[in-house]
């Protein structure tokens, strides 16, 4: 997050990190379980994950301040 926020001004470093991890699970469960042991594959992500990533995000856009982020944006988390 202060990669992509202190040197490009974007806000969406939560989101980027969470659907990241959303792509190794998957990665993981298709190479592991499918590929390697035939075990059925369960596609279901935590739900809430995403949505708290962009709040995050968005908290850290309106207020450009990791200080305010970490204490506004962890609620919503």
């Amino acid at each position: 997050q202060y990669f992509m926020w202190e040197k490009m001004r974007l806000p969406i470093g939560a989101t980027f990190c969470i659907m990241t991890l959303h792509f190794g699970q998957w990665m993981n469960r298709v190479f592991n379980f499918y590929m390697w042991a035939w075990f059925p594959v369960n596609f279901t992500a935590p739900g809430l994950l995403i949505p708290s990533a962009i709040f995050l995000d968005v908290m850290l856009m309106m207020t450009g301040s990791y200080m305010f982020t970490a204490l506004f944006g962890s609620m919503g988390w």
